[in-house]
């Protein structure tokens, strides 16, 4: 049995443990937080949860009991803390390379790379690093990831059973990661806003909230369940809803006047300039 731990337990942090804790296989699933209460909440959630392998075993720790004993380690803490976690465990993970036992460090931390990750953490450890976006919590995010070439076959295939109740997982160079996760990590953001507009607009036409934000919801899903399904391109699937000199062609054409597609494209460039300068 994989034995997996998880050092900071807040949103994604928490909904890959809880993924992880759904998997086909089981998992020896350990969890610590700077605020132990957060973990114990994840640790009774997941242990409530319907869709947990009964054969999974939870359990609250501590960073240290982590870094002494788990295969793999979610570093699951902000970037402006991973010094000092890494530096708390550094001991540890230094013991257990001596005598050939090095975990799998698993970061998703913006803008820190791989060989940083090593250079903090004070050794040439195996290192995946992802970027998961917050539908993970649901099982249907998706995780870019990136792994190091000191990475066993063996451990790689561990990892992704193991979160493969999560979502897609996109293996992507890490040079790339910044740039994806411009368009998968931040994107929930951009469509929850589009979701609320949509929204908005079918207030002021007359719907109720609860069936405006509804209907926007779904028809989001739907639609990109087609482009997923179909492979088509985006542009004809929105061309086969734009009948000629109809209403939906005169909603895009309101769209494009007002630069709908320029801001978007605005946006995701934003989001990955402020990824790259966090490094």
């Amino acid at each position: 049995m994989v034995r997996t731990g998880f050092i900071g337990t807040g949103n994604m942090g928490g909904a890959l443990a809880l993924a992880a804790s759904r998997a086909d296989e089981a998992y020896k699933i350990m969890l610590a937080n700077r605020g132990i209460k957060k973990a114990e909440e994840l640790n009774d959630r997941i242990e409530n949860d319907s869709l947990k392998n009964p054969d999974t075993e939870v359990i609250v720790s501590d960073n240290n009991g982590i870094a002494a004993e788990a295969d793999v380690i979610f570093l699951g803490v902000k970037p402006q803390m991973m010094e000092e976690m890494l530096k708390g465990i550094s001991g540890a993970l230094k013991e257990r390379a001596a005598a050939s036992d090095s975990p799998v460090l698993v970061t998703m931390a913006a803008g820190l790379s791989m060989n940083r990750i090593k250079e903090l953490a004070g050794g040439d450890y195996p290192i995946i690093r992802i970027m998961p976006n917050t539908p993970a919590s649901i099982g249907e995010g998706v995780i870019l990831y990136a792994a190091d070439s000191s990475l066993k076959p063996e451990m790689k295939e561990a990892f992704l059973k193991m979160l493969s109740k999560a979502g897609l997982l996109c293996s992507m160079p890490e040079k790339l990661i910044d740039a994806g996760s411009a368009v998968s990590g931040c994107g929930p953001a951009f469509v929850y806003m589009f979701i609320e507009a949509l929204a908005d607009g079918g207030v002021l036409c007359g719907l109720s909230r609860a069936d405006a934000v509804k209907l926007a919801a779904q028809m989001v899903k739907g639609s990109a369940d087609m482009v997923l399904e179909t492979g088509k391109h985006p542009g004809e699937l929105k061309d086969a809803v734009c009948s000629p000199g109809g209403t939906t062609i005169e909603g895009v054409r309101t769209l494009e006047e007002c630069g709908m597609r320029g801001a978007v494209m605005d946006a995701v460039i934003a989001a990955y300039e402020k990824n790259s300068a966090l490094k």
